[in-house]
């Protein structure tokens, strides 16, 4: 197949039209872009097709350099579909665009013109980091995972015993003298249990019926008192 010049030069020519309608701020100029496009496209495809044939549908008596290329011919088809819905989607822009502002043009965002203008040589803010941002959980996820580290290396788990993970977690983000308040308290309550886990079973109970001798005999004397 030889190749139409004048195909070739409409090609080029669409192309460069439609490139350089893309780049306006209008959107009207923008939609005439994409329909140069893709026209352009299709033209593109046709020359890919290769020499004229006849119609790619079977026939056993007719043989298969006969045919013409129905690859290039689908792609064309598809690029038809794709720029038909683009262009759909561009008008709908358009008509939205006037209806709010009156106008088709795309106007310049002022956060962007102000980042473009600044001088980022004067900047001298600085930011602090902190790896407890990573996260949506903050302080919060390393308190989990000193927890997880005090398991690691033999301790209670989180929830069993007097240990609990609301306590694992004051230890991870409280300061240091609320930490040192915790173990003191800690420390106090393991000594009342040691205290008394080395008392025989007969001093306690013997301890506890004193206890509540001592507590009944002031009743008694009361009532003997009332008596008399």
């Amino acid at each position: 197949m030889t190749l139409s010049l004048v195909l070739l030069v409409g090609m080029a020519a669409l192309y460069t039209c439609g490139v350089y309608l893309l780049l306006e701020r209008s959107l009207t100029r923008m939609l005439l872009g994409i329909l140069l496009v893709g026209n352009a496209t299709n033209i593109l495809l046709f020359f890919m097709s290769g020499s004229f044939g006849l119609a790619p549908i079977y026939d056993p008596d007719v043989a298969p350099e006969d045919y013409s290329d129905p690859i290039p011919q689908a792609f064309i088809l598809t690029a038809i579909v794709i720029t038909f819905g683009v262009t759909a989607f561009m008008l709908a822009l358009i008509y939205r665009s006037w209806r709010l502002a009156q106008a088709d043009t795309v106007s310049d965002d002022e956060e962007d013109i102000a980042m473009r203008t600044a001088d980022l040589s004067q900047d001298d803010e600085e930011f602090d980091e902190d790896d407890s941002g990573d996260t949506e959980f903050g302080e919060y996820a390393e308190a989990a995972v000193s927890t997880a580290r005090i398991n690691m290396g033999g301790g209670p788990k989180p929830g069993s015993g007097k240990d609990s993970f609301a306590e694992a977690s004051l230890k991870a983000t409280e300061p240091s003298n609320r930490h040192e308040e915790l173990e003191e308290f800690r420390a106090g309550e393991q000594d009342a249990e040691a205290e008394q886990g080395s008392q025989p079973d007969g001093a306690r109970e013997v301890g506890l019926d004193s206890g509540a001798d001592d507590h009944a005999e002031p009743h008694d004397d009361a009532g003997k008192g009332d008596r008399s």
